[in-house]
């Protein structure tokens, strides 16, 4: 079943509601958990979220030890924590449920990295971080350096490469949630045609949504792990 989005327009602009809500909720649940392990941490053996934390640290820590050097990579630990950890809980959102309202069948609750315009902004963020890193650690000279590597005639694709980037990025994690709730919508809808259709689609459905939780963890595992490997090639000396 096609789902209308719940529009507001203020100012000429329009936003979608659905993807506003869900992105709000995804940064308090990542906020609450922050908080909780903070509030959990102790000199002994940790334990819940305070081990969960540190776990997540690590992870991230191993990234970014793979793809920079060590006194590069301890200036990106929190943002690439972050990152991981509001990308999985938005992959994660639109699994278990999606809410429709309406007579016009506004969905309302959903993914919100099922939205390109929430994943291209976390690439437009992630390029600026790029950038200014280059700046901020090579000198305006030394980044710019970096668009005639490996040599001097690639500048022109190092450009192109910049701008597409943005879109590669974006649109890689957008894709593959999007494309995981399409499917689940579909199976979903199979309650419609009878008793035999809806028992013929539950276990479909069951492998797909742990399929979509291990796309889902992959995909923000991939978006930090290109992250970094771009700051690095804009950043590090090496």
């Amino acid at each position: 079943m096609e789902h209308g989005k719940p529009i507001a327009e203020f100012l000429g602009l329009h936003f979608n509601l659905s993807t506003i809500l869900m992105s709000t909720i995804t940064a308090l649940i990542v906020l609450i958990i922050g908080i909780s392990g903070a509030r959990a941490a102790t000199a002994g053996v940790p334990r819940g979220m305070q081990n969960l934390m540190e776990w997540t640290i690590d992870f991230v820590k191993g990234i970014i030890g793979s793809n920079m050097s060590p006194k590069l990579g301890e200036h990106f630990v929190k943002y690439g924590v972050t990152l991981i950890m509001f990308i999985f809980v938005a992959n994660m959102l639109g699994l278990p449920m999606a809410i429709v309202v309406g007579e016009h069948h506004e969905l309302w609750w959903k993914s919100p990295t099922a939205d390109p315009h929430v994943t291209i902004t976390l690439a437009l963020i992630t390029m600026f971080m790029v950038h200014f890193s280059g700046i901020r650690f090579l000198g305006l000279g030394g980044y710019l350096k970096t668009y005639a590597q490996p040599f001097i005639l690639l500048i022109p694709i190092n450009i192109i490469e910049a701008f597409s980037t943005i879109l590669s990025l974006g649109l890689r994690l957008f894709g593959n949630i999007y494309a995981g709730e399409v499917l689940l919508a579909l199976l979903a809808g199979a309650v419609h045609h009878g008793f035999f259709a809806s028992l013929g689609a539950a276990i479909p459905m069951m492998v797909w949504q742990a399929f979509s939780i291990f796309v889902g963890a992959v995909q923000s595992f991939i978006f930090v792990t290109l992250t970094m490997v771009y700051i690095a090639h804009k950043a590090d000396h090496h």
